[in-house]
């Protein structure tokens, strides 16, 4: 039996998870990740990843993306 992580749970989120979690784009949210400095991109080798909690405060702060 697999365990399955919440995503609530999680500190990084593939780019479907961060998709599915916040209603946004897979296609909008991997251009925000190549944006200079943002603030919840994880490199992990050539893989991006989501920072879960910067994620949501980079949202709580925006009125438009």
């Amino acid at each position: 039996m697999e365990m399955r992580v919440p995503i609530e749970k999680k500190l990084a989120l593939t780019v479907q998870e961060a998709a599915e979690y916040s209603n946004i784009g897979q296609n909008k949210i991997s251009m925000l990740l190549k944006l200079p400095n943002c603030p919840f991109v994880l490199f992990v080798g050539g893989k991006k990843l989501v920072k879960r909690k910067e994620f949501e405060q980079f949202i709580s702060e925006k009125m438009n993306i």
